[in-house]
């Protein structure tokens, strides 16, 4: 029987997914993916998926890949979803269509304790808070018991910890086979699973790292594997980036010159003046951080020249170098005593790889490429490829020595175009074959947009207050039930500050603001809504909240956007790309920056309608999505809601989700 036939009937209405699934539906665009993927993996090609909310495209790409029989490689965008998959949705389908298999999660070393380093953590002398020594004791116990030594098993544990760096280990100071606790490592642990499994979940932050330094242990694992599929694949672009560039940071430095103090004063105390040595580099890393003056956290300088913008040549140039010299001496202190610890080795090691980026900073930028300075608490110089299409193509498509592999790449929004020309072209895929599948929801009947005439336009500073101002009345409307959604810190500090003035007295709203608490509680606090009793909530977000949250039922009814997410066009990356495309003697307007606004608002509206059930109302405060032209192709991008013409209509609407929210609650 062909690999299609078997995807077909599983997904029959009676088929083995039944099983898998409480009250399965068997819906067409799910089988449409499914059957594309076996055909993929039939023909050894590459596909490309846009896979509407609502098809259930991990039951489409897991089913043909559980049936094939073949090894095979998952990657997601995000932790979560690597734990959704491995913990909920592979047992099931592999119990349900009774395929032997067996499945291994591997993360990067961050997500892993380090026994060793949890040692060295413990004998710190330096005063830690009360708060802190709490956690430690709570991260010491839990490690005696766990069997992954995945930290996402610890509850409780603040993702934002400054713990975390302390007790988990990377590349720079992990000592490898010399180190005391080698053998019960969790990251070799994980690593020895992860090559004897058939099916790995992985995520797209190590895909690249592995795929940069050949280091996470996917290199010994992809030429055995026949299939890899990347899920939430739209990140793959910006994470790659991200990693086929290099990067030097004034926390690593001082990250190195904790570790080096540490190591010396506990194993080889008086054979080095370490204070000193340290004190060398710690002051490079300072002056280095002081040649950005006082440009504002968060503030990106251009670097098209020797030296970033607004940073004198000649300081900037004294500044690499005083970062090589210390790390050099650095080195010769390390190689007195390389021989007492492995510590010292690795420590060398790393000294020697942060003088030599110091040194290639100083050097010029390598073709095709973009370099940056990112300013906030630490200094972050980047040197970045404009995209991931040549690696994608030469490391992956064309690896010579592996056997024909299927690429599968999917996600709820990879671009407007029935091309996807925003995802395929970046990424080296134009030659791939594409599919995009609708959603089975009837957004006619589930949605509605409105975009507000009375709003400011955005580059009025009155912006921001003003969306607060007609957010609030939205909000009591509803009773709470809203995400905002922002396109800049900025905005979210502004419209956080004025609803939060607006709910205070009233005390039937409470306002949940991004960096407020954990991410994962924020989230979890909005999922209750006002159920049991509690007050209902109003989540204000930027950023990572305009994808990947998925907050079903009345909890969210309403979705308000700031203004439409172009890109910063400032930003040096964005810069580059254009000047790339002008360059090319294309539009930077027509083939960048407005695909990159429609895929982000297509996310965005992604958070209202969730399940088949939903109701609710999208409200994008940018006028220009109807005055000017290229809104007809924004709007297009998103589902084909209803759309309401006045704010009477949507207070009418509003009031209509109340009334059905108040009946569904009795």
């Amino acid at each position: 029987m062909s690999l299609e036939l078997e995807v077909e009937e599983a997904f029959a209405p009676n088929g083995m997914l039944s099983r898998a699934a409480d009250q399965f539906v068997a819906r067409s665009g799910q089988t449409e993916m499914a059957l594309a993927v076996a055909r993929a993996i039939e023909d050894s090609e590459a596909l490309v998926v846009e896979a509407s909310t609502g098809v259930g495209k991990t039951f489409s790409y897991l089913v043909p890949a559980l049936l094939s029989g073949e090894r095979v490689l998952v990657s997601t965008a995000t932790k979560a979803l690597q734990d959704q998959l491995f913990g909920r949705d592979l047992p099931r389908l592999v119990e349900a269509l009774g395929v032997p298999v067996r499945t291994a999660l591997l993360k990067g070393r961050a997500s892993y304790v380090c026994l060793h380093r949890l040692a060295l953590a413990r004998q710190d002398a330096s005063p830690v808070d009360r708060a802190s020594a709490r956690s430690l004791a709570k991260i010491e116990e839990w490690a005696q018991f766990t069997k992954a030594g995945d930290l996402a098993e610890l509850p409780g544990l603040d993702e934002r910890s400054p713990l975390i760096p302390l007790v988990t280990s990377t590349r720079e100071n992990c000592l490898g086979a010399q180190c005391p606790q080698f053998r019960a490592c969790h990251v070799n642990l994980a690593r020895r699973e992860a090559l004897a499994a058939d099916v790995v979940v992985i995520n797209h932050h190590l895909f690249f790292a592995d795929l940069a330094v050949r280091e996470s242990g996917v290199a010994e694992l992809l030429p055995s594997v026949r299939i890899a599929i990347f899920d939430e694949a739209h990140q793959l672009n910006e994470t790659g980036v991200q990693f086929l560039g290099r990067n030097l940071t004034t926390g690593q430095l001082l990250d190195f010159c904790r570790d080096l103090l540490g190591a010396g004063l506990q194993l080889a105390r008086g054979l080095v003046d370490w204070q000193k040595v340290v004190g060398g580099c710690e002051q490079a890393a300072r002056e280095l951080r002081l040649c950005a003056g006082k440009s504002y956290p968060g503030a990106k300088l251009r670097w098209t020249a020797q030296a970033p913008e607004s940073i004198g040549e000649a300081a900037w140039a004294a500044a690499l170098d005083g970062v090589h010299a210390a790390f050099v001496q650095a080195c010769v202190a390390l190689e007195t005593v390389s021989e007492i610890a492995p510590d010292f080795v690795r420590l060398h090691e790393r000294a020697v790889g942060l003088a030599e980026r110091a040194r290639s900073f100083a050097e010029a930028c390598e073709p095709g490429c973009v370099r940056w300075v990112d300013v906030g608490t630490q200094l972050r110089l980047v040197e970045s490829p404009l995209n991931i299409a040549e690696a994608v193509k030469t490391k992956l498509l064309g690896a010579s020595g592996e056997s024909a592999k299927s690429w599968i790449f999917t996600s709820a929004t990879l671009g407007d175009d029935d091309k996807l020309s925003w995802f395929t072209q970046p990424c080296g895929l134009d030659g791939a074959r594409v599919l995009r599948v609708g959603s089975p929801f009837d957004y006619s009947q589930q949605s509605a947009l409105y975009i507000p005439q009375n709003i400011p336009k955005p580059s009025d500073p009155s912006h921001p207050v003003a969306i607060a101002k007609s957010a609030a009345e939205w909000i009591r409307r509803l009773g709470g039930r809203t995400m905002v959604l922002t396109t800049t810190l900025r905005a979210l500090r502004t419209i956080g500050d004025a609803l939060q003035l607006a709910f205070e007295s009233s005390g039937d709203i409470e306002l949940l603001v991004q960096g407020a608490m954990p991410k994962r509680v924020l989230i979890e606090r909005f999922r209750q809504g006002n159920a049991d009793g509690q007050r209902g909530c109003v989540l204000v977000a930027s950023a990572s909240f305009w994808e990947g949250i998925d907050v079903p039922g009345e909890a969210l009814q309403l979705v308000i956007i700031d203004k439409l997410p172009f890109p910063p066009p400032n930003d040096p990356m964005a810069e580059a790309r254009s000047r790339a495309l002008e360059a090319e003697g294309r539009s930077s307007f027509n083939d960048y920056f407005l695909p990159e606004a429609a895929v982000a608002l297509k996310q965005g509206a992604g958070r209202l309608i969730r399940r088949e059930t939903d109701q609710g109302v999208l409200v994008v405060c940018d006028t220009r999505l109807s005055s000017m032209g290229y809104g007809k192709r924004l709007v297009r991008a998103l589902p084909p809601m209803e759309r309401l013409h006045s704010e009477s209509q949507l207070l009418d609407r509003l009031d209509a989700l109340t009334r059905t929210c108040t009946r569904d609650c009795q």
